[in-house]
């Protein structure tokens, strides 16, 4: 039990690195943000990292019970998203596109708020692969526990933009990445010993 909400906990702190970023950027926009307006935001990108997750776990459950021949592979097919997913943001932050995108942006409206959300989780619907052996009652709490994680860091995110900008919004991405990373590796090495 301890092992799985440690999982689910580094799993929300790898997949929430993308939103902190945005945040860092939404916060530093709009200096006089309301505590609402901030909950907004943050429960946003929270709600999009829950979802995401069941989602992913949703498809894989009804393919694995289809196609069972598949359970085999899924961990490696987990450690080869988690790998280009953290690949690509260490990446991203060591050519500075994090801070590039975070330098440019602008105060977000609902609709722009709702695309960010979906642009910074849907690499959590690879999760689904890492969670495909767990029971709905815990799929749902590793993604509520993803999901309160994300909000949390968001918050962080905004108080912090609000303060000093964007400058650690390169380092979090990297931080991320190598999280996701970690866990990838995880899974397999797990697969083996089970």
């Amino acid at each position: 039990m301890i092992s799985f909400i440690v999982n689910s906990i580094l799993l929300g702190v790898g997949l929430a690195m993308d939103a902190f970023s945005v945040s860092l950027a939404n916060g530093l926009n709009e200096p006089r943000m309301m505590p609402g307006r901030m909950n907004l935001i943050a429960g946003t990108f929270a709600g999009f990292q829950f979802l995401m997750p069941v989602t992913g776990w949703s498809c894989v459950r009804f393919f694995v019970t289809v196609f069972s021949s598949l359970q085999p592979f899924i961990p490696w097919i987990a450690l080869g998203l988690l790998l280009f997913i953290g690949g690509k943001m260490i990446l991203e932050a060591l050519k500075g596109g994090d801070d590039a995108e975070a330098m440019n942006a602008k105060a977000v409206s609902h609709r722009d708020l709702l695309i960010q959300g979906i642009a910074t989780s849907i690499d959590a619907l690879s999760v689904g692969f890492t969670i495909a052996e767990y029971g709905p009652g815990m799929a749902l709490s590793a993604a509520a526990i993803i999901a309160v994680v994300t909000y949390i860091i968001c918050m962080g995110g905004l108080r912090i933009g609000r303060r000093f900008g964007t400058k650690l919004a390169g380092k979090a991405s990297i931080l991320g990445g190598c999280i996701l990373i970690f866990i990838g590796i995880e899974i397999v090495v797990k697969s083996f010993i089970a």
